[in-house]
């Protein structure tokens, strides 16, 4: 346990925004296998809301550091290669 006061704001101030980080995270990749789940089922219409709202989550992932722009890109290429080989 920290002695110095900045630093017993510095652990409040984290526990607070690893529990945003961690709600950012868990929703991407929530929405990440609901879209998934979609293709899966072969259902176009669904598949292609539940698809941007899978690159909404992931963009914010990203703007807010958690994933690496690059990984985001390979994500949304991932989802959107699917999307197109849907009948």
């Amino acid at each position: 346990m920290p002695n110095i006061r900045g630093a017993k704001k510095r652990v409040r101030g984290n526990k607070k925004k690893e529990i945003i980080n961690n709600n950012i995270t868990a929703s991407m990749k929530t929405a990440i296998k609901k879209f998934e789940k979609d293709v899966k089922a072969g259902d176009k219409a669904v598949a292609e809301k539940s698809l941007n709202t899978a690159i909404q989550k992931v963009d914010k992932a990203k703007k807010s550091g958690l994933v690496h722009q690059n990984k985001a890109a390979r994500v949304k290429s991932r989802l959107t290669k699917l999307k197109n080989a849907m009948k």
